[in-house]
């Protein structure tokens, strides 16, 4: 059987982790060793916080729909449980977009939950 050297491929390998590692602090960036083994925690990390980022988003929504309802007299949970109530199927992400930059429309849900919760 024929030797194989890995010259070519290797140096490849090399270049793509350095690559990667770019912006990196000290030997995390120069050397291949600790810049793979860096890269492979950030790839990790990466992989888990797009998860974790779905949470934090909904949190800051969840904040924004609760203070813009409390402006107009109402909690977050008697506010959704009314629009739910009502039928009325708009994301958390749109009534908070609403509650920053359309406070006239977002009132208006308001005072539909307000109805269901009362009647």
């Amino acid at each position: 059987m024929s030797r194989v050297k890995k010259g070519v491929t290797k140096h490849q390998r090399h270049k793509k982790i350095l690559k990667l590692a770019k912006g990196y602090r000290g030997a995390k960036s120069k050397l291949y060793r600790p810049a793979n083994e860096q890269v492979l925690k950030s790839l990790a990390y990466s992989y888990a916080h797009r998860k974790d980022n779905k949470g934090n988003f909904r949190k800051l929504w969840i904040a924004r729909i609760n203070a813009a309802a409390r402006m107009n007299g109402m909690s977050y949970s008697r506010m959704m449980n009314g629009l739910k109530k009502a039928g009325v199927s708009v994301n958390r992400k749109i009534l908070a977009e609403l509650a920053i930059s359309d406070a006239a429309a977002f009132t208006q849900f308001v005072n539909v939950a307000k109805v269901q919760n009362n009647g």
